[in-house]
């Protein structure tokens, strides 16, 4: 059994992200096959969070069983919390192991007989990770679990209750990715905001902290709840190392729906938080459910007012997804699917005429980490959270490049090589 091939697959999250990253850092006895046609092993970290998400790690194991029958199939993340115990007892996986349990994965793959080790929901990793497959910037796990009880969600019982890594550890791991070659670091967790509540520490602590390790050049954060950007976060607004995007998750802007979603944030605070924001030069992304129930056409047509009003540059636009075991799932008044897809095509319409007409008021010196490309075409991430494509004769994956002055169309951000080197 030592030597064999184990291949991951990963749904969901950036989190899952980091998750896979810690079980492949583990594997001793292992090797990590790129394919899951020749791999005796496949591991699939999976997403729980709608019933969709459910219904595509099924679809995915059945799959894999008809490519590769002889392949042991083990369940990992979120949907072991939730669908682990079906899944084995139908003996549609070998093995099932939850989340305390991913850094015992070279224990658990030794196992001939089948396992199921789903562990607890308060532990907190140790694991130091050296690098991302096929990354340019680097997730940094910074926390674990969620204490909100939005009446959509079934991410706190599948992650457990919020708690952070120690700042030390934190540390060293950007100390490890940044030796490594990383310079821009996403932090992120299942809610990142919270970070430290549980240690005396905070999200501005641990910011300051970080900014200081050699080798560290841009941060960026995950996502954040609005009453989570307190006085000390607002002060590092300025600091050069602060990408100039924030991701701060709204998913509403009608109070009525806000309320449905037992949501801790109103539109006027968040009002207020967005325009200081914008004021100091930030684009400003946000989460927004779409067709949740109880939206009737009284409280959409309120919120596209509220989102007009709003310096949004960004969206991650969800059509509702019924998610059994939470409270939304017991709610009447069900948005037709065919008026939520309407309603999330205007928002999305509305968010790119937006980011069109701030890409065209940030089109000069933007700092871009060049993620890939070929045949003289590469293409990365600007401060703003914005695709830009570059046009050069060199190779300029892996570099950090000074575009002095972009082409702005619908389609994005383009540019020529006229910059200068900035490794």
């Amino acid at each position: 059994m030592p030597g064999q091939r184990v291949y991951f697959k990963t749904f969901g999250c950036r989190t899952n992200q980091f998750d896979t990253q810690v079980m492949r850092t583990r594997l001793k006895h292992f090797v990590v096959s790129e394919g899951e046609e020749d791999a005796d092993t496949i591991v699939v970290n999976s997403c729980t969070v709608t019933n969709g998400a459910d219904a595509s790690v099924r679809n995915y194991i059945r799959s894999a069983r008809r490519k590769n029958p002889d392949a042991r199939i083990i369940l990992a993340g979120c949907g072991s919390h939730s669908k682990g115990e079906s899944l084995f007892e139908a003996e549609e996986v070998f093995g099932v192991m939850g989340h305390s349990e991913k850094e015992q994965i070279d224990a658990l793959l030794l196992r001939e007989e089948r396992f199921y080790e789903i562990g607890d929901l308060a532990h907190v990793d140790q694991t130091i990770v050296t690098e991302f497959v096929g990354k340019s910037r680097a997730f940094i796990k910074v926390q674990e679990g969620c204490d909100f009880a939005c009446s959509y969600c079934i991410i706190p019982s599948v992650r457990g209750g919020a708690r952070s890594y120690p700042l030390s550890q934190i540390e060293e791991q950007v100390r490890v990715l940044s030796a490594n070659g990383f310079g821009e670091f996403i932090l992120t967790g299942t809610n990142v905001g919270s970070y430290g509540q549980d240690i005396g520490s905070s999200m501005a602590e641990l910011l300051q902290r970080l900014s200081q390790l050699r080798g560290v050049r841009r941060i960026r954060i995950g996502s954040l709840e609005p009453i989570q950007v307190d006085a000390a976060f607002l002060e590092l607004l300025n600091e050069p190392w602060m990408a100039r995007h924030l991701h701060i998750a709204l998913q509403h802007t009608s109070d009525v729906m806000l309320e449905r979603m037992n949501r801790r944030n109103a539109y006027a605070s968040d009002r207020r938080l967005f325009e200081h924001l914008a004021e100091r030069g930030y684009a400003l992304g946000t989460d927004f459910i779409v067709g949740h129930p109880g939206e009737g056409e009284a409280e959409w047509r309120e919120a596209m007012e509220r989102i007009e009003r709003l310096p949004l540059t960004h969206v991650h636009a969800f059509t509702y997804s019924q998610r059994d075991g939470t409270a939304s799932a017991d709610m009447r008044d069900i948005v037709r699917g065919n008026i939520a897809k309407a309603r999330h095509r205007e928002l999305s319409e509305k968010i790119a005429q937006k980011n069109y007409a701030f890409r065209q008021a940030h089109a000069h010196d933007l700092d871009v980490l060049v993620e890939g490309g070929k045949d003289g075409i590469y293409n990365g991430l600007d401060q703003y959270f914005n695709r830009i494509h570059i046009h050069s004769t060199e190779d300029l994956v892996g570099n950090w490049v000074r575009v002095e002055e972009a082409e702005v169309s619908d389609a994005g951000n383009r540019a020529e090589l006229r910059m200068r080197n900035e490794e």
